[in-house]
């Protein structure tokens, strides 16, 4: 179609209870060269760190977009998720001819783009994507369970395991958790 710099676009942290949406655009070259690229869901995390690395050795751009719990629990995840994954392609540099979203929703941009279910299994850049937003998100979860001890935030990054759960009531909720989520509100 004549696009030359396609970004590809995902999000990850939809689910948890607390911490932020992180969603990740990546632009990659024509012949990338990144062997075992899936699904982030599908790769153990020793192998997400691996590809997280030569991911960013070999794009042409990525761009990281992150929205708070507190802005989540205003406008509700799915719009938190959309305006994430939007604020992502904003931050590309050099801006993209053409975006392609992992999932079922078009984001707000001016840019043509194609929603593509399940991309991160079908397209290689949006599995870049997965896999960058995974990483990322996981390694801010890892530094709340520092801020935030008792919670095991650095083992569960905040999804609703029963040992998370636990602590929420036990200790109740911190600024991270959302608010609005069932699990956390019926504790705040």
């Amino acid at each position: 179609m004549g696009f030359s710099r396609i970004a590809g676009i995902d999000e990850a942290g939809r689910g948890p209870l607390a911490g932020p949406v992180v969603a990740a655009a990546v632009v990659l070259p024509e012949k990338a060269n990144l062997d075992q690229l899936d699904d982030s869901k599908r790769l153990s995390p020793a192998r997400r760190e691996e590809l997280f690395g030569a991911i960013y050795e070999q794009a042409i751009s990525i761009g990281i977009g992150l929205i708070d719990p507190i802005e989540i629990d205003r406008i509700n995840i799915l719009q938190a998720a959309l305006l994430s994954m939007r604020t992502a392609v904003v931050n590309l540099r050099p801006v993209p001819d053409y975006l392609l979203v992992d999932g079922t929703f078009p984001i707000a941009s001016t840019l043509p783009q194609e929603v593509v279910k399940h991309g991160d299994r079908r397209c290689m850049s949006i599995a870049a994507a997965s896999i960058i937003a995974k990483v990322t998100r996981d390694r801010l979860m890892r530094l709340y369970d520092e801020e935030f001890p008792g919670f095991g935030f650095g083992q569960h990054k905040g999804y609703g395991t029963k040992a998370h759960r636990d602590a929420i009531r036990t200790f109740g909720c911190c600024p991270i958790h959302r608010k609005t989520f069932r699990g956390v509100k019926e504790f705040v």
